[in-house]
């Protein structure tokens, strides 16, 4: 049976994901076969295994930590929110239904035997399990039928350290006010505390830290500094859609209500001359040097929703002068038209934006699958991408069908208008030089320099910010005392 131990968090966005990557990836080094855990994750950024299975973008993310392949048993329960009261639920990778929120409240205790499954079958090739919680242990109106945080923490016999955000304020006040609402046997899971992203010296904690251990009756186990991490972050709480900066290359996504694998972007960001602005209205918009329509979880609503708010306009003016590229439900926008017969989002049908001649026919069969080949020749400024190697994956509720020109399945379709561009492959950029070579063709089209060729394959990017990562929580994390509170699973039945 594998060692475990759990990070749960007194609130989200508190750094559950990345000290779970770093734990992961210090675990690896130190020679133990490590894999991640997250028995139901709510996010619209997903990721697609070989096997065509879908899981949390974040779960393979943190098996990229651990060095191993993602595998949809890291995640066995998918929640993908289609509008603020339901969501898509996933269950093995594989499409269950939508639920509403009270439906899916009623239901998800019969998903217990799909999580024990998947959780001894990471056990057939892991020494340590590293767990990650969702939310907050102490939303006490959730605590019935819990099976992401003290719920499973239970059933698996997991001690639990405990993440509260100090850059967010009254960090004391979430870890003791968390620990007040658990009940008895759930504090005593309690092994470590950990206060994360603290910024100056941190001596200066010492004396709430006396105070926070007398009267929480738990140790410390670490202060984390505020890190400088590139990777990827919980797609609800990220701060990437606050950044208004723009460089010499000046990237736009546009940041619909229901976005989807917004991290197709995330490469770009390794260039200091770069900037990738997520802007949510057409006064946002300005002149960028290109513009992406990312994926979303409702094409159609978003569609709706850029038509309403002029950017759809804005977008549409911009043809033809800047480059344009819609990727998996951006790209399905860009076409003539949509149709919705089997009420896979709002049902009817809707109007494109006629960039693309392309039309998409929305189906309750979902596509899932890794990709992998070399770009079509293609014109405008992503000609200069024709013949590269790309790998990537695809997940979409959907089929478009070429109008004109060449109807054999494409990477990038294009159209009359020049520079659009769509296309269905997720991380289509991140391998090997592709992004370096687009944004080279970017700076050349403007006329200045820009130092593109530091733009590295963007998994050995990772690879070096999962080591600063394990660096940094080596330094100010007991791992004595981490490694001391690991215990064997013991799946209670």
């Amino acid at each position: 049976m594998a060692k475990v131990i759990m990070v749960q968090g007194t609130m989200s966005g508190v750094g559950k994901s990345l000290i779970t990557a770093g734990l992961c990836r210090i675990m690896r080094r130190d020679g133990h076969r490590t894999a991640p855990f997250k028995s139901q994750n709510m996010a619209l950024n997903s990721f697609v295994t070989k096997e065509g299975l879908e899981m949390g973008r974040a779960q393979a993310m943190q098996a990229e930590a651990a060095g191993i392949e993602p595998l949809v048993c890291m995640n066995p329960v998918l929640l993908k929110p289609t509008d603020h009261t339901g969501s898509q639920v996933i269950v093995n990778g594989r499409v269950l239904g939508n639920m509403s929120a009270r439906e899916y409240f009623s239901y998800k205790r019969r998903l217990l035997p799909d999580i024990t499954a998947a959780f001894h079958r990471l056990e057939e090739m892991a020494d340590i399990i590293v767990i990650e919680g969702a939310g907050s242990p102490a939303e006490i109106n959730l605590r019935e039928n819990d099976i992401v945080n003290m719920g499973l923490a239970e059933l698996v016999d997991a001690p639990v350290l405990l993440v509260g955000d100090i850059d967010r304020g009254g960090v004391f006040a979430q870890l003791l006010g968390t620990l007040l609402l658990l009940r008895e046997e759930e504090r005593a899971r309690v092994r470590g505390l950990v206060i994360n992203k603290f910024r100056g010296d941190i001596s200066l904690l010492d004396p709430g830290i006396e105070i926070l251990e007398q009267r929480g009756g738990i140790p410390v186990a670490g202060v984390v500094p505020y890190m400088d991490i590139a990777l990827e972050d919980e797609d609800s709480l990220t701060g990437r859609f606050e950044k208004r900066e723009r460089g010499a290359i000046d990237i736009a996504v546009i940041r619909y209500p229901r976005i989807s694998n917004f991290t197709d972007f995330n490469v770009f960001e390794q260039i200091r001359d770069v900037s990738v602005r997520f802007v949510s209205s057409a006064a946002q918009l300005g002149c960028p040097d290109l513009v992406f329509l990312p994926g979303s979880k409702n094409t159609m609503e978003d569609l709706a929703w850029m038509r309403r708010t002029g950017i759809e306009r804005a977008v549409g003016n911009m043809a033809g002068k800047i480059p344009i590229c819609g990727i998996c439900g951006g790209y399905q926008m860009l076409g003539e038209e949509i149709t919705d017969p089997e009420g896979v989002e709002t049902g009817g049908s809707m109007r494109g934006m006629g960039l693309l001649p392309v039309t998409t026919r929305l189906e309750c069969e979902k596509v899932r699958r890794q990709v992998r080949g070399k770009v079509n020749r293609t014109e405008g400024i992503f000609s200069a991408l024709s013949g590269l190697s790309f790998e990537g994956y695809e997940i979409h509720m959907g089929k478009s069908l070429i109008l004109e020109g060449d109807k054999e399945e494409q990477v990038f379709v294009t159209g009359d208008h020049p520079d659009v561009y769509g296309t269905y492959v997720h991380g289509i950029f991140d391998r090997g030089a592709v992004a370096s070579v687009l944004l080279g063709a970017l700076a050349e089209r403007r006329g200045i320099a820009v130092d593109h060729g530091c733009c590295e394959d963007y998994r050995e990017y990772k690879e070096k910010q999962y080591d600063k990562l394990a660096d940094i929580l080596s330094e100010y994390l007991n791992m004595e005392k981490i490694y001391g509170s690991l215990r064997e699973a013991r799946i209670r039945q």
